[in-house]
């Protein structure tokens, strides 16, 4: 599954060699989703490692990435990971402020030459009037 997503990069680690035959680099993207931004850890792995390299914390960048879950057992129990794997990182378009689809600043990529996908569960729907407003939630947050 290809994604994209729109950001800051708030950190930068340092490349790993996790074994042998296998090497990682993390970073973390801020995200603002709503009122509080999210920070979204991604990973590069082996040749992609050095996509990195010409960005510095603070840059706004579009970040084109895998979602990859892997099962683990361990002692008789298994154990899920899920990770955002980096395989194209540019900068943002040109520093403006382009409009998102969706809520956050991530998006499933589209098909370049196809139009955007309809929604394919009929129990999904988009609806335009807001769940509640503000003067109707009695939540203290």
């Amino acid at each position: 599954m290809a994604y994209e997503a729109t950001g800051r990069l708030h950190e930068i680690f340092d490349e790993q060699q996790v074994s042998e035959k296998f090497r990682k680099r993390e970073f973390v993207l801020e995200v603002i989703d709503g009122q509080y931004p999210e920070h979204i850890k991604f990973q590069t792995v082996q040749d992609k490692t050095a996509l990195i390299d010409p960005f510095k914390v603070g840059d706004e960048v579009k970040v084109s990435f895998n979602l990859r879950g892997r099962g683990f057992n361990k002692n008789g129990q298994m154990l899920y990971f899920t990770n955002l794997e980096a395989w194209r990182i540019e900068n943002s378009a040109g520093g403006a402020a382009a409009p998102q689809q969706g809520g956050g600043g991530y998006q499933q990529a589209a098909p370049r030459a196809a139009a955007p996908a309809q929604n394919q569960n009929p129990n999904l729907r988009a609806s335009a009037a807001p769940i509640a407003s503000d003067d109707d939630n009695d939540l203290p947050f």
